[in-house]
């Protein structure tokens, strides 16, 4: 390893060479010494899985690349939990359970990377059209530094007693994943976890830095369908029909008072109508408007009172009218908060710290985004999860000088700078583990 001065506490991330680097006269972890000749076999695996991403539920091939992995290592495999989810777990004595999960699904979005390797697959939708498919919310990488960490883990059984506990789970842009291997007995048919962890790519973070966030990480979602009713009629005579066009305007109007109005400022909500569908021509009115909302908080109680007003503003709004009926209002997906345990956090950070460098180590923001990756924390496994930087450093730092957007996370010209970012990755979740797993 290189010798630095005191002063120099810099992270070096040279592809292709000794890769991670803490603070002088800091040696790696020993599993993470073999990360420099593994990268080679996580890269080709990474083009691989980027190349033949399959949507939420529909995730066979990509689980069973990811069961092989895990049974050529020596980990016990169990297959379809939940869906395609796969469990695998390598025993290695007296001590800890630490759970470590990825998500297997892609996108219904066409890539537009211009990326040698960029993804071409295509699939069927409910309707039987062909759509395109691709990761743009980086479960690829995710994948790929799972498969790294399981990697490096096996290798090192002497340095740790307990078990590892790989997850690999269905469905999370659908948000019914996790809930689905619980369901399944994810913690009943095997070990219940005394931790869990997980890393998720950051758009808009310099490729070789983690940001970390003690608490709430990341909002809860739930998708709102609201069903307005009206009486329709002929455009030059509104006043024989209820018009739930106009009914929608003041209910979608309405609705942004929630946030606005109902709710204390200093408790992130958010509340969005996404889509609006209605009529058929420009001289009918409609019997009914159907809108699509996402609603996004952190604290529970919050997340109810949203919900909560949202269908008392259509009710309301719909007898002001004088709609024939009440409108309907289903809740049609939903996940909880993701709270990073703040005692685990404080336990591992130091370890990710002394791994990477405590500068390339921050603090980050609670994003509206949402993760099913909550529902283990709500199951009783105190989870925490880091976001790894994507960009390359030169680029995001040209970006942040410039005030240019950077590509987001969903995106179809999404790319991670993927050899910094998935061996940040895996010394992220190995340093964690080794910190949490017992000692031989």
């Amino acid at each position: 390893m290189l010798r630095r001065s005191a002063r120099s506490v810099l992270l070096l991330l040279v592809l292709g060479g000794s890769a991670l680097a803490a603070e002088p006269g800091t040696p790696a972890p020993q599993p993470l010494q073999g990360l420099d000749s593994l990268y080679p076999e996580l890269d080709t695996l990474y083009r691989n899985l980027h190349q033949t991403p399959e949507l939420s539920t529909k995730e066979e091939n990509t689980a069973a690349k990811m069961a092989e992995r895990l049974r050529a290592l020596g980990f016990e495999v169990t297959e379809k939990v939940g869906g395609h989810g796969v469990v695998g777990l390598l025993r290695n004595g007296k001590g800890p359970t630490v759970m470590l999960r990825t998500e297997l699904d892609g996108l219904p979005l066409e890539e537009k990377t211009g990326l040698p390797y960029a993804s071409k697959a295509t699939t069927k939708d409910a309707s039987g059209q062909t759509i395109p498919v691709m990761h743009a919310c980086g479960h690829d990488v995710h994948m790929t530094v799972w498969v790294g960490v399981a990697t490096l883990l096996s290798r090192s059984k002497d340095r740790w007693r307990g078990t590892v506990m790989m997850v690999g789970q269905p469905a999370e842009e659908s948000g019914s994943g996790a809930r689905a291997m619980l369901e399944d007995g994810l913690f009943k048919r095997f070990p219940k976890p005394d931790y869990a962890l997980a890393v998720h790519n950051l758009a808009n973070g310099a490729s070789g830095t983690v940001e970390q966030a003690a608490g709430f990480a990341f909002a809860s979602v739930d998708s709102v369908d609201v069903t307005l009713y009206g009486k329709g009629g002929h455009g030059a005579y509104p006043h024989t029909t209820v018009d739930p066009v106009l009914l929608a305007a003041r209910t979608v109007l309405a609705f942004q008072t929630i946030v606005s109005r109902e709710r204390n400022p200093m408790e992130p909500a958010v509340v969005t109508v996404g889509s609006i569908h209605g009529g058929t021509k420009h001289n009918i009115i409609p019997d009914e408007v159907k809108l699509q909302l996402t609603v996004r908080s952190y604290k529970p109680e919050v997340r109810k009172q949203i919900l909560d007003a949202i269908e008392r503003i259509a009710k309301g709004e719909s007898l002001a009218a004088g709609s024939p009926r009440p409108p309907t209002v289903a809740i049609t997906e939903g996940t909880p908060a993701t709270y990073n345990d703040p005692e685990l956090m404080k336990r591992v950070l130091p370890a990710v710290s002394r791994a990477l460098g405590a500068e390339n180590v921050r603090e980050g923001t609670p994003t509206m985004g949402g993760e099913d990756f909550s529902e283990y924390g709500r199951a009783g496994v105190p989870a925490v999860m880091f976001w790894i930087g994507t960009v390359e450093p030169k680029k995001w730092a040209a970006a942040q000088k410039s005030g240019e957007t950077l590509p987001s996370l969903h995106s179809g010209v999404f790319a991670p700078d993927r050899e910094r970012t998935i061996r940040t990755g895996v010394t992220t979740l190995v340093s964690s583990a080794l910190e949490l797993l017992g000692k031989p």
